[in-house]
């Protein structure tokens, strides 16, 4: 072994799962059964137990005052929505289908908000008569709604999601800074919440969300300080006193070589800090953080089992029978710019007498179906079970599945 080798970066630790007699236990169940239950590969499985534990994090870091909302576009899973609607104090929904999966989980409406560039008219009647809170994203947005209003004789209940005048640092997505789609632009917030006040609206405050899947907490809390500054500010010009200010998010999880779990303590001390600002200076104003990544993508695996072994000019391969179809971001396919592995593992060989360098390929006639490449694990055959952590985020949703047209996959809450 060479000298850089023996100095390359290795995943972060994964200890949320454990190992009984060489085999992973996913919800307390060994891997094989689990997948014998389930009744097929590949499949996701989210694990209740790991949902709960990070809430409860979260619960004893964050000031109290704080609520904590969840972004479904994170994992829209109708069983898992449900779970987390009992742990959090509301839900944030990106289109219309995510609405109706939220009210179906029983939300309350006055704790659901909806974001989103492009929301169709359509959308928009829904929310307003489901009295749900619209995050306002252009003027347009603000005529559709005085005009549902006028029709409907309800008055939809508003904040305006600010595009901010900077950019939260070393973030994976920059959803906020210079020229975006998200939002309204800071220097145009003024004539917009003119526009609120003149059309009827109920505006009851501001979303501000620069960035996502942030492992510096430094970048977090310096964007959380900033969003509540300019907050303060554009609140001096709003037509009613600001009830409902969303700090956005942008909390990381560890997915590669070399990355380590976020410090959740100088976040938890900055807010504590912003919330007692916020106490004097915007007294009717609940705080929230909207996270999604951060809540659920460490409590999820995909299991896709090995269905053949090939060799290939001295590279060794195993073909599975799920891939990029069911899980593009473990493919490098959205949004890596240069290609890392996920943390993955043989769940069902976790004390391996042998141990060998692998790529990991799915079933699909392309390059790009490659889950992982040249990774060194437990020496595996055919029908083994690969599992890939960090998958509770993103996942199912977030890939092609009709790709090529192979069986569909299943998710399962245990």
């Amino acid at each position: 072994m060479t000298q850089s080798q023996r100095l390359a970066p290795t995943h972060a630790p994964l200890t949320a799962f454990a190992v009984r007699d060489g085999e992973l236990l996913v919800g307390g169940m060994p891997l094989s059964r689990l997948a014998a239950r389930v009744g097929q590969t590949p499949f996701y499985a989210y694990e209740r137990r790991l949902l709960d534990e990070r809430v409860g994090t979260l619960r004893t870091v964050l000031p109290k005052a704080l609520k904590l909302h969840y972004a479904i576009k994170a994992n829209p899973m109708p069983a898992l929505v449900g779970h987390m609607a009992r742990l959090v104090d509301g839900l944030d929904v990106a289109s219309g289908g995510e609405l109706k999966v939220a009210l179906d989980a029983g939300a309350d409406p006055r704790e659901i908000s909806f974001a989103g560039p492009g929301k169709r008219l359509g959308e928009l009647r829904q929310a307003v008569a489901a009295g749900i809170l619209v995050n306002v994203e252009s003027f347009g947005e603000v005529s559709s709604l005085a005009a549902i209003g006028d029709e409907t004789g309800l008055t939809p209940r508003v904040a305006v999601r600010v595009n901010p005048d900077f950019e939260l640092k070393s973030s994976g997505m920059k959803m906020g800074g210079g020229a975006r789609q998200f939002g309204v632009d800071a220097e145009q917030v003024p004539q917009l919440l003119a526009e609120i006040a003149a059309t009827g609206l109920a505006f009851e405050g501001f979303h501000l969300f620069a960035g996502s899947q942030n492992l510096r907490p430094e970048a977090i809390v310096e964007a959380q300080a900033r969003s509540y500054e300019l907050a303060a500010r554009l609140a001096e010009l709003a037509p009613a006193p600001v009830r409902f200010l969303n700090l956005g998010g942008g909390f990381g999880i560890p997915y590669f070589p070399g990355e380590q779990p976020l410090d959740l303590g100088p976040i938890g001390d900055n807010l504590a800090g912003i919330v007692e600002r916020a106490s004097r200076e915007l007294p009717e104003a609940e705080l929230v953080v909207e996270l999604g990544r951060f809540l659920v993508g460490e409590a999820g695996v995909y299991v896709t089992r090995v269905i053949d072994r090939k060799v290939s000019r001295g590279q060794t391969f195993l073909v599975c029978d799920g891939g990029l179809h069911q899980h593009l971001a473990a493919s490098g396919n959205f949004g890596q710019v240069i290609r890392k592995n996920y943390p993955l593992v043989i769940g069902n060989r976790m004390s391996p007498a042998k141990r060998e360098v692998v790529s990991v390929v799915g079933p699909l006639c392309t390059p790009l179906d490659l889950l992982a490449e040249r990774m060194e694990m437990a020496e595996a055959d055919v029908g083994d079970l690969v599992v890939i952590f960090q998958s509770g985020a993103y996942g199912l949703t977030a890939s092609p599945q009709a790709f090529l047209g192979h069986p569909p996959c299943v998710e399962v809450l245990v």
